[in-house]
């Protein structure tokens, strides 16, 4: 029989959609009070893969990755997505989010988001919060799943992804 262990750690990042700057700009502010450190921020990239958000956030719509030098608990990310629903309230208007905050985490083996929407491959976390296993490390780089959204299935954001990868390994080789 196997015994109860403690949560991975893993490394923090909000992916964030946006057309506004000022918006991005804020939400970091706010998100590095709450969580610490930056260990870097990707540069915007376009995020033109369907028009589900363009009424509310505007358009072009660009997409923004912030990652956090502070490791966390994956037992913690129901109360990560819990505060950045709360941080795209505040930064709303007019009834509209200025900003679209999806945080997740990154380990060695796999990137996991969270989200408020059930579906067959999103396992409960608790608080209303489901988690999906977005991208495996399979064969020296990360694959995708059936259900992954496009733009993490893009090259480009792989690429992204193992380049965070590097640095959780560093991190952890120092520890």
């Amino acid at each position: 029989m196997g015994k109860a262990g403690s949560a991975e750690s893993g490394l923090l990042f909000v992916g964030t959609l946006c057309s506004d700057p000022v918006f991005f700009a804020k939400s970091k502010e706010i998100l590095q009070k709450i969580f610490g450190k930056i260990l870097f921020a990707s540069p915007p990239s376009p995020w033109d893969y369907s028009l589900y958000y363009k009424d509310e956030l505007g358009w072009p719509i660009v997409r923004q990755f912030i990652f956090f030098k502070d490791l966390i608990d994956a037992g913690n990310l129901p109360a990560i997505k819990l505060k950045s629903n709360e941080i795209e309230e505040r930064l709303s208007f007019n009834n509209r989010r200025g900003i679209n905050l999806d945080p997740g985490y990154l380990t060695l083996a796999k990137v996991v988001l969270a989200s408020t929407k059930n579906y067959s491959h999103r396992i409960y976390l608790g608080e209303g919060i489901y988690g999906e296993v977005t991208l495996i490390y399979q064969d020296n780089t990360f694959k995708p799943h059936l259900f992954t959204y496009r733009d993490f299935q893009d090259r480009g954001c792989i690429e992204l992804f193992m380049s965070a990868r590097a640095m959780l390994k560093k991190i952890l080789d120092q520890r």
